[in-house]
């Protein structure tokens, strides 16, 4: 048994968490990165900066209530691929190194992509997966994938890509289609509700080739909609009626092609309340709790905790 912490810095949210393996309860501290008014993304220099002056107050916000901590994690990369790096999380590795040495206890590295998909695991109580071979849906503004996934006895993860949106991604879909409807960055919550207010009953079609897919059309469909002055919140509900249908032909495909595997689903948009319920009603899919699928340092301390304890 442990208390862990752990340590994300993604390109929009700067994240600590502790967990405390003795009862199972995590503390969340984190900060959205701040975009400009009408911007939909942030260079890496922004976000490198942002972190760093972030570090200190998160830290100090899941920190505080602990007088002992006995090990530290970080996310250094986006995924388990040689080659794989992005700078915004230098800030990270730089805060863990220093924590861990200043606390004289180990410090384990692992994927940003690897944090997510344990804290969907941890959240919907299915850590029995690891050791266990099982497909993983990462949907966010930076990666919109589907992942043959083994986390070994050793946690090493292997992740094959076996699905993937050849264009945009579908994070990037719903920020920018929301804001050409005048919502701030990030859109998916505000999109959500608006989605659950309106409604589209003509049939919808996408692009899914095997196991890939194209969303790129959709901007553009939403463009020509806002164009005839479509109210807003059908354009919301369009948009989410065309993601859902697009990860639902994916998921068939994929299982024909690979069996029936547990499904797990990880990222910002698979927090949409109605994709979400579609595809747990349709596949029995496990998905993570609202408040661990976006950009957490949750899942880092439970695989910091899982390594200690190896």
């Amino acid at each position: 048994m442990s208390v862990t912490l752990g340590i994300d810095t993604s390109n929009y949210t700067t994240s600590a968490a502790v967990f405390d393996d003795y009862n199972g309860t995590f503390i969340n501290s984190r900060r959205l990165l701040s975009v400009g008014d009408g911007e939909i993304g942030l260079r890496q220099s922004d976000a490198l900066f942002q972190h760093t002056k972030n570090l200190p107050d998160i830290l100090g916000g899941a920190l505080i209530p602990h007088h002992k901590v006995d090990a530290v994690g970080v996310s250094t990369r986006p995924r388990d691929l040689e080659g794989s790096y992005m700078p915004c999380f230098l800030a990270g590795v730089s805060a863990a190194k220093a924590a861990a040495l200043s606390l004289g206890v180990p410090l384990f590295e692992f994927s940003h992509q690897a944090g997510h998909i344990a804290a969907a695991l941890y959240s919907a109580d299915r850590l029995d997966l690891i050791g266990e071979k099982f497909i993983s849906f990462h949907v966010s503004g930076g990666t919109t994938e589907a992942l043959l996934v083994e986390f070994t006895k050793e946690l090493k993860l292997t992740a094959k890509i076996i699905g993937q949106s050849t264009d945009l991604k579908m994070g990037q879909a719903v920020d920018r289609i929301g804001n050409m409807l005048g919502i701030g960055f990030p859109a998916g919550k505000e999109l959500d509700r608006l989605a659950n207010n309106g409604e589209w009953k003509e049939p919808i079609k996408v692009s899914v080739k095997g196991c890939d897919c194209s969303v790129s059309g959709l901007e553009n469909k939403a463009k020509m909609m806002l164009d005839q002055r479509v109210p807003f919140e059908n354009i919301a509900r369009f948009t989410i009626e065309f993601l859902n249908k697009t990860l639902v032909k994916m998921t068939e495909n994929i299982i024909h092609q690979y069996g029936k595997l547990p499904l797990v689903f990880a990222g910002g948009v698979m927090s949409n309340s109605i994709i979400s319920k579609n595809l747990t009603e349709r596949f029995g899919a496990t998905f993570a709790s609202p408040e661990l699928s976006s950009d957490n340092a949750v899942g880092i301390a439970v695989l910091t905790a899982l390594q200690l304890g190896k």
